[in-house]
């Protein structure tokens, strides 16, 4: 049967619906990524991506979204301890927006920076940071970092601008609801139909 023959990346899973975290999609994993119609691949490794996958994702209609970011170091590391919050937040936003999904969000291993992103995804969706960093831990396992924990806690939502949502029927680029100035900070804005109801655990 073909479907015994679709691998997931290492670490997949759904976030929430549409919204999937991963490790580095390899080329036996691409006919997975093809079987569960994405719309978008958010990449968080600076690294000039694959070529053999660049064409696949323009073959099937996928979306390549880079938004590259070195992983938080050790806290004693006082120069560039900390991944950048500005593209953290912008790659939240696309993260967030409907227009994308699905997507995928990875980076390498699917541990370290594809969680301090989920981390903050998860404070704005109003998440307690109990329930954050249980899982974080849940996929870092035995390598979780204090410093990734340290970035979500000290992750200002407010960076965060959310994108109203499309109307029925209109593609991702198209309409009067595509990429508009018309955005509302996370903190302050009625989110639910991004999925960011109040949701403390």
């Amino acid at each position: 049967r073909m479907e015994s023959s679709l691998h997931p990346p290492e670490n997949f899973s759904m976030v929430w619906k549409g919204v999937y975290r991963s490790g580095f999609p390899t080329k036996k994993n691409l006919p997975f990524l093809q079987k569960i119609g994405l719309r978008s691949v958010l990449c968080l490794c600076p690294e000039d991506y694959p070529e053999s996958s660049v064409v696949f994702f323009e073959e099937n209609g996928i979306r390549l979204i880079q938004h590259g970011v070195d992983g938080n170091k050790a806290p004693d590391d006082r120069e560039g301890a900390y991944m950048n919050h500005e593209i953290v937040a912008a790659a939240l936003e696309d993260l967030l927006d409907q227009a994308n999904h699905p997507v995928l969000l990875h980076c390498n291993q699917g541990k370290h920076r594809t969680g301090s992103i989920v981390g903050c995804l998860r404070k704005v969706q109003k998440w307690s940071l109990v329930a954050v960093f249980e899982e974080y831990r849940r996929f870092a396992g035995a390598k979780a970092r204090v410093v990734d924990l340290q970035f979500i806690e000290l992750f200002d939502t407010c960076r965060v601008r959310l994108r109203p949502p499309q109307a029925e029927g209109e593609e991702a680029g198209e309409g009067p609801h595509a990429r508009t100035d018309d955005t509302r900070t996370a903190d302050g804005s009625d989110s639910t139909h991004l999925g960011l109801g109040t949701v403390t655990r």
